[in-house]
């Protein structure tokens, strides 16, 4: 590996980072990452769990009591810019010239996906009514454009700073619902929620993880909805907000590993994936922290679903917690029988899903000690998963590590080898995926919150194909939030509704009826 130029030193540590970081960086682009070696999917008979009827009544009974002196906290990531959602748009406005071949490209395809669906429907979203006010001070008329079809006019308006710049804006930020007498940001959406399961006798608080440029925007809005909802409840939410760190950003490179630089010859850091906002997370004053993307929200009509499976979730997560603290405080005294080990090890394979310990049996009493010590003393999970109907999204998997442990893990398809086809039919036989639907204990039995940078995978991380000014790169992707970031929690995994996902990954995704 070449040696880092002292003037690449300023720049790495005027970035809040170290030269040693950075050499790991340089080192992991060059020897890669190991694949994750898959063992079989967790399915409902083996590593998901179905809750019944009567079980979810019997916990969302005991929620309230379970909650009442919790530290809890809503955690949604909100830094990602809505360029993706409006990608089509963005096209169309680069290339539509209004020539006939235009009008017959678009009208060819006609899905509840495409363009000409959207323009057929754009007075269903949410947004329509902003728009014709940003039109109508340029002396445009909205209804006019759509019967003319001037679609390259209707994208700008809606993409650029002259209209409503939903380009340049984060899904937060962009009004996501419409009501009989108002409309919603995506941001607003998951204020009711958090009234509805992330509320105690210590109030409710909702913490939004931001990019820097949008921040002010951020709060601004924040502001209002904090005032708008403490005059609905009586009570005021807090809201809080962070951006991920630049200490955790990683040095891109080229593609055949030398430092990329910028036009002015400077290195390029580029942010590390989702997996970053571990620090973020690790920071959070709470001890109980649901977890939701920003854009999987729906209108107040349509959450039910949600509240019933987070509360159930959610006192799942606290019963299994605990318990886990009882044994661990049993064991910390060491006032334990052989037979109450021996219940303790059963109640980590059959309610925390541990992996089976084939020589548990041949420990001493100390290694028994030690080992369910080891297996008890750690960050705690519920990850709701879905039946996998063809979306895009992680899978659960019972996965082997470099150490022969087997664990239940959230995988990704970067993950994969793609030239194993064994582990491809694996990964394309999982039932379910991961919708990005937690909740989390972060604190341990003495009530001090674990440090989970510990916690992590290094090694789950992955290398992704990037251009800029361009030219090609290579960017380093950190292990992710819900992947190799949480590698080490205890993580079960239960089976929620598909009506509690409705990400909105395109501006069509709002035409789909959940949301209106």
């Amino acid at each position: 590996m070449k040696t880092i130029a002292e003037k690449d030193i300023q720049a790495i540590e005027a970035h809040g980072l170290t030269v040693k970081q950075i050499e790991g960086q340089l080192k992991d682009f060059e020897k890669g990452f190991p694949y994750a070696n898959l063992i079989e999917p967790a399915t409902l008979e083996k590593g998901i769990v179905k809750l019944g009827k009567g079980q979810i009544s019997d916990l969302l009974n005991e929620y309230e009591s379970l909650i009442h002196k919790e530290k809890i906290v809503k955690f949604v990531p909100a830094s990602g810019a809505a360029t993706r959602m409006f990608k089509k748009l963005f096209a169309l406005a680069e290339t539509f010239t209004g020539s006939p071949e235009d009008y017959v490209s678009l009208a060819e395809d006609n899905g509840p996906m495409s363009l000409q669906f959207l323009f057929d429907n754009l007075d269903k979203l949410s947004f329509y009514d902003e728009l014709k006010k940003t039109l109508l001070k340029d002396g445009l008329e909205l209804e006019e454009l759509i019967a003319g079809k001037q679609y390259g006019t209707i994208a700008e308006y809606i993409l650029e700073e002259k209209g409503l710049g939903y380009g340049a804006l984060p899904k937060g930020l962009i009004l996501f619902h419409k009501y009989e007498d108002e409309t919603r940001l995506a941001l607003e959406e998951h204020f009711p929620e958090a009234y509805n399961y992330c509320l105690n006798e210590k109030g409710t608080s909702i913490h939004f993880t931001v990019s820097p440029e949008h921040l002010e925007l951020f709060r601004k809005e924040a502001e209002y909805l904090t005032n708008k909802y403490h005059n609905l409840y009586g009570i005021r939410p807090e809201v809080s907000f962070s951006t991920q760190k630049s200490s955790t950003d990683t040095i891109a490179v080229t593609t055949d590993n030398a430092i990329f630089r910028d036009k002015q010859g400077q290195p390029v850091f580029r942010p590390a994936g989702h997996g970053a906002l571990i620090e973020n997370l690790n920071d959070l004053d709470a001890g109980i922290i649901f977890i939701k993307n920003i854009d999987n929200v729906v209108p107040d009509e349509q959450k039910e679903d949600t509240y019933t499976f987070k509360k159930a979730c959610g006192a799942l997560l606290l019963q299994l917690r605990n318990k886990t603290f009882e044994y661990l405080q049993q064991l910390d005294e060491a006032d334990v029988t052989d037979d109450e080990l021996q219940d303790m090890y059963d109640f980590a394979v059959n309610k925390l899903f541990v992996s089976p310990f084939s020589d548990f049996a041949l420990m001493n009493r100390i290694e028994k000690v030690d080992y369910l010590y080891s297996l008890f003393n750690r960050p705690m999970r519920i990850c709701g998963m879905v039946k996998n109907e063809g979306e895009p999204g992680g899978g659960p998997f019972w996965v082997k590590d470099s150490n022969g442990r087997i664990s239940l893990q959230i995988v990704e398809s970067a993950q994969i080898d793609k030239n194993n086809s064994k582990q491809q039919e694996l990964f394309k036989s999982s039932t379910h995926f991961n919708p990005v639907d937690l909740v989390c204990s972060k604190l341990n039995y003495q009530g001090e919150p674990f440090d989970l940078l510990k916690f992590t995978d290094p090694q789950t991380g992955f290398i992704s194909e990037k251009s800029k000014d361009g030219m090609s790169l290579k960017a380093l992707e950190m292990p992710g939030l819900w992947n190799g970031a949480m590698a080490d929690w205890i993580s079960v995994f239960v089976e929620v509704p598909l009506s509690t996902f409705n990400p909105v990954k395109e501006v069509n995704d709002l035409l789909r009826p959940q949301h209106l």
